[in-house]
């Protein structure tokens, strides 16, 4: 799939951002008035930028209004539902916590849960695809819950937390990457079950369907070789996991090694979000002669 910068700035930001929602919605920290204001203003920075951003995958972005009446069978549609319901709760227990110096613990409980649940149903969005047999696979909504919720630990100086999780986030990672590279042969598409033809024998490419590109080619299949994909997810790793953990472990607290902790797992998350796209190989291809 092609790896669409809107696309990952969207799942990455609104991801940390959630995350950290949830976390102060349970209270941690239990900041007040000031430094309520810092962490909050943080957290909804990075979940509305990162909805926002995604907006401009849209062909017209006002059609995003729209998607919201299909919560019924769309997990895009449930996932602005449930986004919309954590931000207006988390408001109102942000009002409390910056203006009245209190917590309102039930709203906070269940502004908490609606971030979690709207992570959950982002990664639906990608796991709900058959047609992208990577992602359509169990280890897509652990990683990005993980993600969320241990980014948000970081994010909001849970460090003890943060470094047991990341190394819950880096199996995670690897076991999704392993598994996801035999998918597509698992589960056994291929020339001959995309034309239907399979009973005469194989089949083979006679000539391109067309002779310049199309949305598909551009939209549904990318490329990425397997050297430059083994480097990136060495970088990934590093950055995402050992280098946090490395800094945690170090004594990171207010100071310049939680600086780098921080910078350092938001890179390797968006080199991991970049792959998990680039990566991913949708049956359309097939047609093209580009897998299988």
């Amino acid at each position: 799939m092609h790896p669409a910068p809107s696309v990952i700035l969207f799942s990455v930001l609104s991801g940390l951002g959630f995350g950290m929602l949830a976390w102060l919605g349970f209270g941690e920290p239990g900041v007040t008035g000031m430094s309520a204001f810092i962490f909050f203003f943080v957290a909804y920075a990075l979940a509305v930028g990162g909805l926002l951003s995604a907006t401009f995958h849209l062909g017209n972005p006002k059609n995003a209004l729209k998607s919201f009446s299909q919560w019924r069978t769309s997990w895009l549609s449930r996932e602005g539902c449930c986004a919309v319901a954590a931000l207006l709760v988390m408001g109102i227990y942000a009002i409390g916590a910056i203006f009245l110096e209190t917590h309102w613990v039930f709203v906070g409980i269940i502004g908490a849960i609606l971030s979690i649940v709207t992570v959950f149903t982002t990664s639906m969005i990608y796991g709900q695809l058959k047609t992208v047999p990577r992602w359509n696979h169990w280890t897509t909504p652990p990683l990005f819950l993980s993600l969320s919720i241990f980014g948000g630990a970081l994010m909001t100086g849970q460090i003890k937390v943060a470094m047991v999780g990341f190394i819950v986030v880096g199996l995670i990672q690897i076991a999704a990457w392993l598994m996801g590279d035999k998918q597509f042969a698992t589960r056994g598409s291929s020339m001959e079950t995309a034309t239907g033809l399979g009973d005469i024998g194989k089949v083979r490419m006679f000539e391109p369907p067309h002779t310049g590109t199309n949305y598909l080619l551009k939209e549904m299949v990318y490329v990425i070789g397997r050297k430059h994909a083994m480097k990136l997810r060495v970088i990934a790793i590093l950055l995402m996991v050992v280098i946090p953990v490395l800094m945690i472990w170090m004594g990171a607290h207010h100071d310049i090694k939680a600086v780098i902790a921080v910078l350092s797992h938001i890179v390797g998350v968006f080199a991991s979000r970049w792959l998990f796209f680039a990566e991913a190989e949708h049956v359309v291809g097939l047609y093209y002669g580009k897998r299988g």
